[in-house]
Formats: structure tokens, sequence, C-alpha cells
């Protein structure tokens, strides 16, 4: 096999992820000791809000033994421990498995003296001086400097390897507000950007025919929910199944399923597999009552550090999949929930941690599935009609 034939394997648009996460920095140039205060400082700030994690090396000098079973030879040991839960690996941790273990993290602060990050925050000290001059092919990405109480510059081998070094902040070590502030604005300003899908691939089997082709209110009710996410999302599309993609208006973007079979799961993953950086509001088209306030109430209280922000049903007294804001950390969750045999995307909310929301309006989750139900919501649409 030649390079150029490995080369042919379908391109992907791939997270924007560092060695850990979406948003990570190490902090390199002070004593471990300070790294570390500094990240207990900003983690235990930040971590009402947000969900912090932080990477390190054992510091121990001398070897250190090997924990629990592993020592007899197993490749794993999980303990609960009751207040966190433990688990010991026997062999390395591979790139693509430390991204799976920290996808559900906003932040994660690295001790720049052991690993490496995307980002960093310098710490500027006399007494590290040489040591940071021996790191400087790490400093690929600065976006913060700490001054120690001990030097009251940046140090000039710095200035010369950094081109736009005065552009980038300086604080003072010692200002731990200032620190948290700036951590803070950058997880406000990576905040991913939202989406909406309509869900409109679906074969209708049980109504008859196309559920989105249904004329609630003088268009096609797929059309018109898109027309009514487009207040609320950067960009909509309208999701569609293999071969649908022509009966759509040319006037809205479609996205046709590459996740096929799996109904809203595989819209639900065909839409992150487009745009994995991407929050999604996902909204099936065969909800005639949805309106706007609705929609409203669920941007208004996003929360983006959770895997979902969605509504109870007060039908199923589950959370409703289907009208709900699906983060981009959720993507790994459900193709880890595919690999186990399930795609009900409403088992990855009850078994993952979601914002739930209550509908100021429970009637507007209502969904239409039959010609009975139909007919059922066209007596309600023509009350609220008179009523107006």
């Amino acid at each position: 096999m030649t390079l150029n034939e490995h080369k042919k394997h379908l391109k992907l648009a791939r997270p924007a992820s560092g060695v850990y996460g979406r948003n990570e920095w190490s902090i390199v140039g002070g004593p471990c000791t300070v790294i570390k205060l500094l990240a207990h400082d900003v983690i235990g700030a930040l971590s009402p809000v947000y969900k912090c994690a932080y990477a390190d090396t054992s510091h121990n000098d001398d070897i250190t033994m090997v924990p629990g079973r592993l020592t007899n030879g197993a490749m794993l040991d999980y303990t609960d421990q009751i207040n966190y839960q433990q688990y010991n690996f026997q062999n390395p941790v591979f790139p693509y498995q430390l991204k799976q273990n920290f996808a559900n993290a906003d932040l994660v602060l690295v001790n720049g003296n052991h690993q490496q990050a995307k980002a960093q925050v310098v710490i500027i000290d006399l007494n590290k001086r040489a040591s940071l001059l021996k790191r400087l092919e790490q400093l690929t990405n600065v976006q913060l400097f700490l001054l120690a109480d001990n030097v009251d510059e940046i140090f000039d081998f710095i200035q010369e390897a950094i081109p736009n070094w005065q552009q980038i902040p300086v604080y003072r070590l010692s200002d731990r507000e200032r620190i948290i502030g700036f951590f803070e604005s950058n997880l406000k300003l990576s905040r991913p950007v939202l989406n909406g899908l309509v869900l409109a691939g679906g074969k209708s089997l049980r109504m008859g025919f196309d559920k989105g082709n249904v004329n609630w209110y003088g268009k096609p009710q797929r059309y018109y929910m898109a027309d009514m996410l487009k207040s609320f999302c950067n960009e909509v599309f309208i999701s569609v199944r293999q071969g649908q993609q022509s009966e759509i208006d040319p006037k809205y973007a479609a996205l046709e399923d590459t996740f096929t079979g799996l109904g809203p799961f595989g819209a639900i993953l065909s839409a992150f597999r487009e745009k994995p950086d991407n929050a999604w509001l996902i909204v099936a088209c065969d909800l005639p009552l949805m309106d706007e306030a609705t929609l409203r109430n669920l941007v208004a209280w996003r929360n983006s550090s959770s895997t979902a922000t969605a509504y109870h049903s007060p039908v199923t007294n589950f959370p409703e999949p289907l009208i709900a804001i699906w983060e981009p950390k959720s993507y790994p969750i459900l193709l880890s929930f595919l690999a186990q045999g399930y795609s009900c995307p409403r088992k990855v909310l009850i078994n993952t941690d979601i914002n739930l929301l209550n509908a100021p309006d429970p009637d507007a989750l209502t969904n239409v599935n039959t010609p009975e139900e139909l007919e059922q919501i066209k007596r309600v649409i023509h009350q609220k009609t008179a009523a107006n």
C-alpha cells in the first residue's frame, strides 16, 4: 500500500479539539505547586457553572506502586469510592481515549511542565527562567502571561520567540480575580453556535402521507417550522432521508441522513457529522402546536455545559428528545450508545446530564402521527384561531 492509497479515506469534519478537549490551556513556567494552586483556584471559582477538569503527571520521585488488581494483570481496575469514581488503567491511554474521557469537560487545565495543550498560559518566574527556556517549542498559542512577584517584564527570549507578545494580556500571578475572569470570558466566547434542524425524513407510515407536507398554517409544516427556527439559529436545515432532497424547496437547506435506518437518532448524528462543533436545536415536523414562545423559552434556558437542554414530556414522563437543544458534547455520547446497540435519543437524555425544563405550554409538545390525531389537532387549531 502506498501513502497515496492510504489517503483515500473519506474526509470528515473533525471537532476543534486539542489534546484533551475544546477549551484547554496548559499552565507552564512556574513551580508545579504554584500551577496546582492556580488550577485549584480557577476550578473552584468556575465549577458551579462549568464542568472543569485537570491533567497532570505524578510528581513522585520514587517508583509509583501499581494500585489494586493491576498488580495481578488486570487491564482496568474500577472502584466506587462513594464520593468519587476511580479508574486505574494498566496500559498507556491513547490520544483518542483521552479525548473520550475529557469530552464532557468545558474547561481543561493542564500542568504544562509535564503535559501539553493547544493553548498556553505562561508564568514568568525568575526562578524558572531556565526551565521555561527549554520549553519554548511548547509555546504555540500563548494567550496569557502571568508575572510572579520576582519579575516586572516578559523575558527577552519570550519576546523574540513570540512576535505578537505585546498583544497578549499580562496579569500578576497574584491577581486571581482577573485570571479567573480571563478563563470565564473565554468560555463564554466559546459557547457553541446554535443551528436548527427540522426532522422531516420519516416515512410517515402511520399517517399514510408525508407529515412534513401537512398544511396547518398556509405552507407545508416542514417549511413553517424551518421559518420559525430562523429567529433562534445561525443556520437552519431540513433533515431528509436519502433520495428525498429533490422534494425540498431549494430556498431551504436540506441535510441528508448519512446514518441511515436509524430514524431521528440518525438525523441528529448526521447533523453533528456535518458540523460537529455546533449545537443543534432539533424540532420534529409533526408538532403543529409548536410556537415561538416555547422555542424562545428553550433557547433562553439553554445550558451549554449540559449534554442537552430538553423539555419534560407530561405524556411519557420522560425528556422529549425531538424538541431539544443537543450540545456538541452529545455527539460522542450518541456514537457510544449506537456502538452499544441503542438508537433511541430519549434513552440518551435519560442516562446523561441534561438541563430538563417544564414547557410553558405542554400542549406545544403534542405530536401527530395518525389521521385521527390529525383531525383532533385541526379542531384545536380552529378553536384557537376563532378565539383570536
